[in-house]
């Protein structure tokens, strides 16, 4: 730790946390004075940018420095510091006005500063949650959004939210009771607000305030929380919020809650949410599979249910897995697989998570875990036992074995003894084998993840390590060419094992130590083989090389390599190379003597094979403990670096600059080519840092092995603070050479260019190339040393070299930026296969840190240099713009690719470049041509990663370029005719629709941010580099920022000015106009009118010829009359004045203070004074649950701004409008284009045109409709289907609109629009109710019933009447259910009036009427809900209905047999009770049917007295009388036998089963089974957890098994293996003995049934009984279809005695027999163990099919 405390005093502070990598560097002691300089740079200019108010560059540059600076050093500051950057950037998100694109920045950073939460304790800091909120309100529920006033970026939601959860730890301590007065008032179940108050819980409420605030935090809502979850029964969307919170919450405070009361409910709504298919046949419900829980979510959860004193939740968590594991077999497969393969993967890691925080953190601020709760040794054991089968199934699944690779990695942490013998022996077997590949890779794929567990010596598993060489010896023949997949694993599998091995023969320790335990003795006797092995693994790879030689044919096309080739290359190198570095010294030497001999003695072609010889021998070379330096090898095509940095003997590189001379200009391009190389990489390695060794401990394998035995350093990880890195830095001799070869090698050339430029020398076109990629590899090689050069010509593939140089001026500083990437990305794969998540973070092996350090220097090297901007870079870019817009489309693509890059690395150079791209676009220069104009365009349209050029979120640059994009078709360049161009104009205006996001106008930034600044400008160690402004330069600041708001405005209004200029210019084509109209669309926005010019523009386009523009009218101008909209005045009420009632504060539901929110016929507002004492509540949510702290209501009439103003009194804007919609022509043509059909049968109810007429009667009053009603009044009568579809979108918004028009006016308008909606419902058609539904239901939505009495009263009026027929009868129950739906809880008088009128109309002949009336009935009762703390509704309930029903389906219970339906649709004359009744059911069974997916709970005690009648009419098999009835009623079952149970709900199912088992029908008695299968598996912990339930469903199956019916009897034996195969029922002796005692029953011999009758007759009794018993034994041997229990065997051997039985015994034996083979075949070799001989024997015989010829 010597080197944190000396860090410490060199910088003057206690870093919080800095990234460790950096001390490990060759020049880590100039470290921390660079740091603490740019630290000073950042707080001085950062908080001088705030004082100075200057948000743009300023604020935004240093911030962006500030998130640099984290990457590079970590949060390398002071904690003051921290607190100090957390609250500014805090202040500075949160500003209200602050522009989207600047906020998720400051976002995005505040995130990472809070990220690493253990360094700040809630002493040190607090964040209040207010502002938090307010801004997620804002954003993600904006009120604008919709209407195109807002635009958003997609990723904000993700980014809030992860804001959200970082902050949450810091909220004081009274947060969690403000959180609840907030939003508890939202929670109405049927609303949609339910969703949005329950997510806040779960993104909010914060669950880590320490033990003695638990009374503050979630004790104030927990049980409220739980018992409403534990009482919705049908997932509705929000319940999936909270699981996640109870997740969190029970992580969070491990034993401080006591769960098990919950355990059983959480384990069964786990299995439900799998959606697993069980029982025949089954239908699901569709929200089951929309809303199942994230798997993520209910890992967290389990996780943190283990241990602890009870135990439960192992115990139901091993049931869990018995339940599913069979699901995990390869040959199942479905689309619940996915769920249950990350169930798999993810469950070990959190438990492994898990025991390192409660083992092997650091203690921090946050609570531990108690002792009492801590998972122990046996509760690890028993985890990992019950996850065994389940993964080692999972193997080899269809999905691939990574899951289970994953998951086996952390289960072999925990218990290697478990997990990797049953991998084992599923490897060896699988290396045998030649015939199953996939067995292969899945097994390797699985040794893989466990290797660390397997090398690493253990007291768990000590002799793991002996399977170490037998493994690899026999993973040796998968090097193979002719499998590339299988030679990929087989690479990935020995490079793995012997990185983390070294290969040193130790058997002569054996005689020279005595103090070696058996195990050690085995290794050291065994580590004799590596040798062997290395030479073996070599000659398999000088196979490969010379099975892969390129046919002559690729020779002359000169193209690249396979990518399979390319990957089999890098295996191979990248594994030798691992082998070599893990060599001991005597292994290497004859390894390298083996390389030189084939390397010399063969001649290679040089494209692959050469390839890969050549990569052998650089692996020899890096790895070189004593640089061989032959000349051969110098002569091999291709050197590498660290070759020469080890060999610098001055004879050697004489000798290479020797060559290259000779070399270098040769004509052949592959022979310069590849001398080009050599030159780079001879260059490379002088110049460059970088470590010399990676092997797996310090300082090689040397040792000999009597102090140090090297066995025991097998699987070690590296010690990060004894890392012992060699590091090669370019020393002054190796700096001196590079630079004299460069003046022999690079000087020459650039003085040939030179002169050929002045036209003073020719060159051909192939030397110029030549000369270019010279000078190209010289800049690759000594990058880091080299000032920037130039130089330029003209021909293709110079061009690209010219370009390539360019590109590395621009961002090679010693390293690529793609290379790095690809690094960063193989290194946290690596590091992901190997981890040890256990003990703790950096627990790599060595090898892997070393790389980490290496990543960070590049990180390095890449990022200080990469913002500075230079003249020099201005030149290089353009000559990049000059490129890009060349005449050559390949050159033009691959400079535009540069350029990007350099963009993106450059932020501020866009700006700079843009005018001169624009050049090319300006429409008065002539010289521009058809390439160039092209390569402009491209450059806007930017690649499919960075920036686009084209929509750069200032006002000053979109000023510019959108105007000219649009212009830009009058350029003399320009050529429409060809669609490549017109294509890259559509891609571009989609480009800036999709990307472009609402810029601020407002840069101003308040007080409390200036104050956090100044504490920054004041703090100390260190001192910010800059001082506090003085007052001068301060208020120059205010000056300019309120100059740059202005500015904003000023540039807003010139851009939608010229966009306006070219739209109305006429020589500008269509389509750019249209472009020209989807720019000016983006310009509306909520905090500024759009200019006059605009809104006369959009109004005009209102009846433009293009469907297109008339699209966009209509939406934009809803957004005008919402910007143009008069804000009405509010005030705050107190709604228990209203009431004159004090509440309960936590009851909901129907109580009496909110008795006056309802509708009630007898005291609804009918004239003036009613209207104005009558005070409206518009939300529907309000007062359900509890009131809000501050009820805001609508002022009086008399305080609202005036209604109905005269055109005089009107805005500019306003007349425009007013105008226009007075006119009666523009009137007449607008209807038209409104009512003209767009796609047929696609057109849906428009909500942008409603929202059109909502405005216009929301703004104007009345003062519209007069020129409306006539139009309106002939599209009513016309039934055709657009034009009662515009009729009703008016109508709407008309509603809607006249939200606060005075009474008299609303009087007149329903005594107008009654008459005309009732025509409208007349005339209503198939393809038109839909809209009418939505017209009504949009008109209701969010407004007091009261106000719209007259719609009710006249929807109420008689809704099945017959008078249009069946189908205006559904009609008009459609438009009235959407009608009463949006008012929820607030019409219960209307719902009561409804179900007295329908209930009469039940029996309803028409199928149509009935689904309908079905679905209405749903709608009545889903308001009747069983939740905690609510009180009985007063709507209609599901108990008195469902009473009503049944005595009228008396006549149908009490028949018996089978009920038919001879009822036909049509026939009305009177008909018997039974009929009616069967027209009854029908109805009744569509609303049970609707009502199982969308009611909150089912009511199921009255439902299950229709139970038996359902098992009646519901058919066993598909007979010819499968009609509607006997489909719904199956449907019916299986959707209640899906239905989540309550405990006390449970004896009362089983009794209605019981009783219907004694039934005379075997149909009901068969369908019993079917249902029972299906509810015990959804529902099997409440079951398991319930014994008297369990032992009356054994009683009930084994009672069914002995059924007189034979397929009874089946069902029964299927059910009863189901059951024990999910370990819900288990095999013990007393069931086995039942069975075995039922099969022995005797039957009379035949000889004697013969003399006393003609007729062979058994006595059906006992037959039917032995039937049983071997039923009962049969499904025993079928419930383990997998493996083999020991009581298998024996039950097989009895099974056999059977088989000469007589029918159906003898049958049930056969099958099971075969059954039982086909599932065994695959694995027989390990099933075979379990038998003896003679039942071997028996066996054979039985599963042998007998020979046909005998």
């Amino acid at each position: 730790m010597g080197g944190v405390l000396y860090s410490s005093e060199a910088l003057g502070f206690v870093p919080q946390k800095d990234i460790v990598y950096n001390k490990l560097l060759p020049y880590a002691e100039k470290l921390d004075a660079e740091s603490n300089e740019i630290l000073a740079q950042i707080k001085g200019n950062l908080g001088r940018a705030v004082q100075i108010r200057e948000l743009w560059p300023g604020v935004l540059f240093w911030t962006r420095k500030l998130s640099t600076y984290i990457r590079l050093y970590g949060r390398k500051f002071s904690k003051e510091d921290h607190v100090l950057f957390i609250k500014l950037l805090f202040e500075l998100v949160t500003l209200p006005k602050l522009e989207i694109t600047i906020m998720q920045g400051f976002a995005r950073l505040l995130i990472s500063l809070l990220k690493k939460k253990e360094l700040l304790s809630r002493d040190d800091l607090e964040l209040p949650w207010r502002p938090l909120y307010e801004l997620q309100d804002r954003i993600l529920y904006s009120k604008t959004e919709h209407l195109g006033l807002n635009w958003f970026p997609s990723s904000m939601e993700g980014v809030l939210k992860a804001l959200v959860k970082n902050c949450r730890p810091y909220f004081p301590e009274s947060a969690t009771q403000e959180m609840l007065d907030e939003w508890r008032p939202l929670l109405c179940p049927f609303d949609a607000t339910m969703q949005r108050a329950i997510g806040y819980f779960e993104l909010f409420l914060p669950t880590t305030l320490p033990p003695h605030l638990h009374l503050k935090g979630f004790r104030l809502w927990f049980d409220d929380l739980i018992s409403l979850w534990v009482s919705v029964q049908n997932l509705p969307g929000w319940e999936m919020h909270l699981v996640s919170l109870f997740a969190r919450l029970a992580n969070d405070n491990i034993g401080y809650i006591d769960w098990d009361p919950y355990i059983p409910k959480i384990f069964t709504r786990i299995l439900r949410s799998l959606n697993l298919p069980v029982g025949s046949n089954q239908t699901l419900v569709s929200r089951y599979q929309t809303n199942a829980y994230d798997i993520t979510y209910v890992v967290t959860w389990v996780t943190a249910l283990l241990g602890g004193p009870s135990k439960k939740a192992q115990t139901q968590l091993t049931g869990l897995f018995n339940s599913i594991t069979s699901f995990y077999h390869p040959s199942n497969h479905g689309r619940w697989l996915m769920k249950l393969m990350k169930l798999l993967q993810r469950l070990p890691a959190c438990v492994v998570r898990r025991l390192h925080r409660e083992r092997y953190r650091k203690a921090t601020w946050l609570e531990p875990v108690p002792e009492s709760h801590r998972l122990s040794e046996q509760d690890i054991t028993e985890f990992v036992a019950s996850m065994k089968q389940p993964v080692i199934l999972a193997m080899f699944s269809k999905t691939g074995s990574l899951d289970a690779a994953q998951a086996l990695q952390n289960l072999a942490l925990l218990r290697p003894e478990l997990v990797i013998p049953p991998v084992l022996e599923r490897t060896y077997p699988a290396l045998e084998t030649l015939t199953e590949p996939h067995q292969l890779t899945a097994t390797l794929s699985c040794m893989i993840a466990v290797a660390r567990s397997l090398v690493a010596e253990g007291q768990r598993f000590p002799e793991g390590p002996t399977h170490m060489l037998p493994l690899l010896m026999r993973a040796l023949p998968g090097v193979d060419p002719n499998d590339f997949s299988k030679c990929m694993i087989t690479f990935q599998f020995i490079a793995t094992f012997t990185t983390l091995v070294p290969l040193v023969d130790c058997s002569s320790a054996l005689t020279e130590r005595n103090d070696l335990t058996q195990v050690e003795k085995e290794l050291c006797s065994a580590s004799a083989e590596f040798e062997d092995f290395v030479l073996q693994f070599m000659d398999r790879c000088f196979a490969l090389i010379e099975n892969s030689t390129l046919e002559q044919t690729r020779e002359e096309m000169e193209t690249e390599k396979t990518h399979v080739e390319s990957l089999m290359e890098l295996g191979l190198s990248s594994t030798f190379s691992t082998i070599l570095t893990q060599c001991s010294m005597k292994i290497f030497l004859v390894a390298l003597q083996k390389v030189f001999i084939f390397a010399t003695t063969n001649i290679f072609e040089t494209r692959v094979a050469g390839r890969m010889v050549a990569d052998m021998c650089r692996a020899a070379a890096k790895v070189s403990h004593k640089s061989p330096t032959d000349e051969e090898v110098l002569n091999e095509e291709e050197l590498d670096k660290e070759l020469l940095s080890r060999s610098i003997h001055t004879p050697i590189l004489n000798q290479l600059v020797h060559i290259l001379h000779l070399t270098l200009h040769l004509k052949c391009k592959q022979g310069y080519g590849l001398a080009c190389d050599l030159l780079h990489n001879t260059l490379r390695s002088m110049a460059l840092i970088y470590p010399t060794e990676y092997c797996s401990m310090p300082g090689g394998f040397l040792q000999t092995s009597h102090k140090h035995l090297p066995i025991k350093d097998w699987g070690r990880p590296g010690d990060l603070w004894n890392l012992a890195i060699q590091w090669h830095v370019p020393s002054e001799e190796e700096k001196a050479f590079v630079f004299s070869t460069l003046d022999q090698l690079l000087q020459p050339e650039l003085e040939r260019m030179q002169r050929h430029v002045r036209a003073e020398q020719e060159m051909s076109r192939d030397d110029v190339l030549r000369s270019l990629s010279i000078v190209h590899h010289c800049l690759l090689g000594a990058g880091s040393f080299l000032p920037p050069l130039h130089g330029e010509v003209d021909n293709i593939k110079s061009l690209f070299s010219i370009i390539k140089i360019i590109n590395d001026l621009l961002h090679f500083r010693g390293s690529q930026k793609h290379e790095f990437d690809s690094r960063w990305k193989s290194f946290s794969l690596v590091k992901k296969s190997m981890e040890n998540k256990l003990y703790g973070s950096k627990q790599h092996i060595r090898a892997l840190l070393i790389e980490r350090v290496m990543l960070q220097h590049e990180l390095r090297n890449l990022t200080v240099e990469g913002c500075e901007y230079h003249n020099v870079h201005q030149d290089l870019i353009k000559d990049l713009l000059l490129l890009s817009t060349s005449t050559y489309s390949q050159v033009r693509s691959k400079a535009q690719s540069v350029l990007f890059s350099a963009l993106g690395v450059y932020t501020f150079c866009c700006r700079d470049i843009l005018p001169r791209v624009l050049e090319f676009l300006d429409t008065s220069r002539t010289d521009i041509t058809p390439h160039q104009f092209k390569g402009a365009l491209y450059c806007m349209l930017g690649n499919h990663v960075g920036l686009c050029l084209a929509n750069l979120q200032y006002w000053e640059c979109i000023g510019q370029t959108w105007p000219a994009i649009v212009r830009s078709c009058l350029s003399p360049a320009m050529s429409l005719e060809k669609p490549s161009v017109g294509r890259l104009f559509d891609e571009l205006a989609d480009k800036v629709h999709r990307q472009y996001e609402t810029i601020g106008f407002d840069f101003s930034i308040p007080q409390s941010c200036l104050d956090v600044a100044m504490k920054i400008l004041n703090s100390a160690k260190p001192e910010p580099s800059v001082g506090v402004a003085n007052e001068e330069e301060e208020l120059e600041g205010i000056r300019r920022q309120q100059e740059k708001n202005r500015d904003s405005v000023q540039r807003y209004e010139k851009l939608v000015e010229d966009l306006l200029d070219c739209i109305s210019d006429r020589n500008i084509p269509w389509k750019f106009e249209h472009i020209a109209i989807g720019f000016l669309s983006l310009m509306l926005r909520d905090d500024h009118i759009v200019p006059t010019r605009a809104v006369r523009f959009f109004v005009k386009s209102l009846n433009h010829d293009s469907i297109l523009v008339r699209k966009v009218a209509i939406s934009a101008l809803g957004g005008i009359l919402k910007q143009l909209k008069r804000p009405h005045e509010k005030v705050l009420v107190n709604p228990y004045d209203i009431s004159e009632l004090k509440a309960d504060p936590l009851v909901s539901g129907d109580r009496p203070e909110n008795q006056w929110l309802r509708y009630d016929s007898t005291r609804l507002p009918r004239s003036q004074q009613d209207w104005d004492k009558c005070c409206f509540i518009e939300k529907t949510h309000w007062g359900y649950s509890t009131w809000p702290r501050k009820l805001m209501l609508y002022a009086p009439p008399e305080e609202q701004p005036k209604q109905g103003k005269t055109r005089e009194e009107m805005t500019g804007r306003e007349q425009i409008i007013y105008d226009h919609f007075t006119d009666p022509i523009f009137i007449n043509q607008l209807l038209q284009y409104l009512s003209l059909e767009e796609r047929k049968g696609k057109d849906k109810f428009s909500s942008c045109r409603f929202y059109l007429f909502k405005g216009l009667f929301r703004n104007f009053g009345d003062a519209l409709l007069p020129g409306l009603k006539a139009h309106m009044e002939r599209l009513v009568a016309d039934t055709h289907e657009s034009r009662q579809r515009c009729v009703a979108e008016i109508i709407s918004g008309l509603i809607r609109g006249s939200k606060h028009w005075s009474y008299s006016k609303v009087e007149t308008l329903w005594a107008w629009l009654c008459p005309l909606l009732r025509t409208a419902l007349f005339n209503i058609t198939i393809e038109t109710y839909a809209d009418w539904g939505t017209c009504i239901a949009m008109a209701c939505e969010s407004r007091d019933p009261r106000k719209l009495h007259w719609l009710f009263e006249m929807l109420m009026e008689s809704p099945v009447n017959g008078e249009g027929g069946s189908f205006v009868d559904a009609c008009h129950l459609y438009v009235l259910q959407g009608g009463l739906a949006q008012q929820e809880w607030r019409v219960p008088e209307l719902l009561h009036r409804l179900l007295q009128y329908l209930e009469p109309k039940l029996t309803q002949v028409y199928k149509n009427v009935r689904e309908r009336i079905g679905s209405v009935l749903t709608y009545i009762f889903i308001i009747d809900t069983k939740l905690p703390r609510t009180q009985p509704t007063t709507s209609p309930r599901v108990a008195d209905f469902t009473a009503r029903m049944l005595a009228r389906l008396r006549p149908l219970r009490e028949a018996e047999g089978e009920i038919q339906n001879h009822v036909l649709d049509g026939c009305t004359e009177e008909q018997d009770e039974r009929t009616q009744a069967i027209k009854l059911l029908k109805t009744v069974l569509k609303w049970l049917m609707t009502s199982a997916g969308r009611s909150f709970s089912s009511a199921l005690s009255e439902q299950l007295q229709l139970l038996p009648l359902l098992f009646k009419i519901a058919p066993v098999e598909n007979d010819d009388s499968y009609d509607e009835m006997k489909r719904d009623a199956k449907t019916c079952l299986s959707l209640m036998a899906q239905g989540l149970l309550c405990p006390d709900q449970i004896p009362q199912v089983l009794s209605t089963l019981r009783e219907i088992s004694k039934s005379s029908s075997w149909h009901g008695r068969f369908t019993v089974l079917t249902y029972l299968q299906i509810m015990v598996f959804y529902n099997l912990f409440l079951f398991l957890s319930d014994t008297k339930a369990i032992r009356d469903i054994r009683e009930l199956v084994l009672e069914l098994l002995e059924d007189e019916q034979l397929e009874v009897r089946e069902m029964a034996a299927t059910t009863l293996s189901g059951f024990l195969q999910c370990n819900f029922l288990s095999m013990d002796k007393h069931m086995q003995a039942h069975f075995e005692a039922l099969s022995k029953i005797r039957l009379p011999t035949r000889r004697k049934r013969e003399l006393d009758s003609v007729v062979d007759t058994i006595p059906s009794a006992d037959l039917v009984r032995r039937h049983a018993g071997v039923l009962g034994l049969s499904a025993c041997v079928l419930s383990s279809p997998y493996d083999v229990p020991t009581w298998m065997p024996q039950i097989l051997i009895e099974l056999s005695a059977h088989l000469n039985d007589s029918q159906p015994i003898e049958m049930t034996v056969k099958k099971t027999l075969s059954d039982f083979r086909r599932t065994h075949h695959d694995n027989w070799q390990q099933h075979k163990q379990q038998f003896t001989d003679d039942q071997l024997l028996v066996l054979t015989d039985l599963l042998v099919s007998p020979c046909y010829y005998a």
